[in-house]
């Protein structure tokens, strides 16, 4: 049965309602043989999103069965989750809006609508942190230990490429990509490859000892000579990626230099002597470290913020290796970890391994707030877990 202009006028008699004030059009509203709460999704989107769906682009939800689902953009994560509402939501194919019925010319005339579905909840998004700690362990499955390595030989041994990284990392393309530069990965082969850390250091140290040995200066270390001269030893495309790791690129003159980062040198040169040592003497390991970087560079315990930790309080002081990377990537987790190696922690300490954690416009301090408690100790501030830890 379908409504009457007669019959509409009586409801809005009965409703007291003044006709004279609403628009002259009637939507009348009726449920579909089809209709129910079951066939229909709703996802509320910010603008920029829904204006990258108009423009063609794509929007992804990616996550395994054990893991929670998280929508990607092409540069942004977002955890979904579902927001109950008290008003039943109402999908309507071909509805229109006051707007646009006030832009038509309409004459007391009564649209009869069908009901295709309903819903009492809806998915919404939140931005947040890309969930990238799963990169790295997938890429360590199998490290890349040269093309002469007997691991090399097996074609059953574990590798990734862009398109399955994009299948089971929980994060955009962009960050993805972003994330593969900071762990120093390289394509070879069609697959995502991480150096073996020793593999590494031996490119590394190729590439160091030539500079030594033809006198040039770490700020132009020429490309094409590097690879003609290193060549005969390792593969090219190896000896130019240990340089891009280690270095920024630059031309000059149609020449192609590197310019390399004496940081990045000597925090690799300290995660090899402290990687076989449980506790290393701090003044002993200072002077072996100094000693093992090329002649030239100068080592700073700042390098090592995040890979590093040193225990001033222990007689003599000692440094051991804590990697950022290896930590949990849960806030909670991090933190009761932090908390279970050292009961109180400096900011100064604490900020290397809490600083991949700050959300958009969030701070170290606001995290700290968060999941810790601060007390004075000796004059300096410091920061002691907010709950037990076993």
């Amino acid at each position: 049965m379908k409504r009457t202009r007669e019959e509409v006028d009586a409801t809005l008699q009965i409703a007291k309602l003044n006709a004279a004030e609403l628009l002259p059009a009637v939507h009348c509203l009726g449920f579909g043989p089809g209709a129910s709460a079951g066939d229909f999704c709703l996802l509320e989107l910010e603008p920029t999103l829904c204006q990258q769906l108009e423009d063609g682009h794509s929007l992804v939800i990616r996550g395994d069965k054990d893991e929670q689902a998280v929508l990607c953009s092409k540069d942004k994560t977002y955890d979904l989750k579902i927001a109950d509402t008290s008003n039943m939501l109402l999908f309507i194919p071909g509805c229109k809006t006051p707007d646009q019925l006030k832009k038509e010319d309409s004459h007391c005339n009564i649209i009869h609508t069908e009901i295709f579905g309903f819903s009492n909840n809806y998915w919404e998004l939140r931005r947040c942190r890309p969930k990238l700690k799963k990169l790295k362990k997938l890429l360590m499955e199998n490290p890349y230990e040269g093309p002469d390595s007997q691991k090399e030989k097996d074609s059953n041994s574990s590798k990734y490429t862009t398109e399955d990284l994009l299948d089971q990392i929980q994060a955009s393309e962009e960050e993805i990509m972003t994330q593969l530069q900071v762990l120093n990965a390289c394509e070879i082969g069609g697959y995502w490859r991480i150096l073996e850390f020793d593999y590494e250091m031996k490119l590394l140290n190729h590439v160091t000892q030539l500079v030594d040995s033809e006198s040039w200066s770490f700020s132009k270390v020429p490309l094409n000579t590097c690879l003609q001269e290193l060549g005969p030893l390792e593969p090219e495309e190896m000896i130019e990626h240990c340089l891009k790791c280690y270095g920024k690129k630059y031309v000059d003159e149609g020449e192609v230099y590197f310019e390399l980062d004496a940081d990045k040198i000597c925090r690799a040169t300290a995660q090899m002597l402290l990687q076989n040592a449980v506790k290393f003497n701090l003044a002993e390991f200072q002077e072996v470290w100094q000693q093992s970087v090329p002649e030239g560079m100068m080592t700073s315990l700042d390098q090592l913020k995040g890979l590093a930790l040193v225990d001033r309080h222990s007689r003599p002081e000692i440094i051991f290796l804590l990697k950022v990377d290896d930590l949990p990537e849960d806030n909670q987790e991090r933190f009761n970890s932090l908390f279970s190696l050292r009961e109180k922690w400096t900011e100064e300490d604490i900020a290397p391994y809490i600083q991949d954690l700050c959300g958009e416009k969030q701070t170290i301090g606001a995290l700290l707030t968060k999941y810790s408690r601060s007390s004075m100790q000796n004059g300096v501030k410091v920061y002691n877990s907010r709950r037990p830890i076993s």
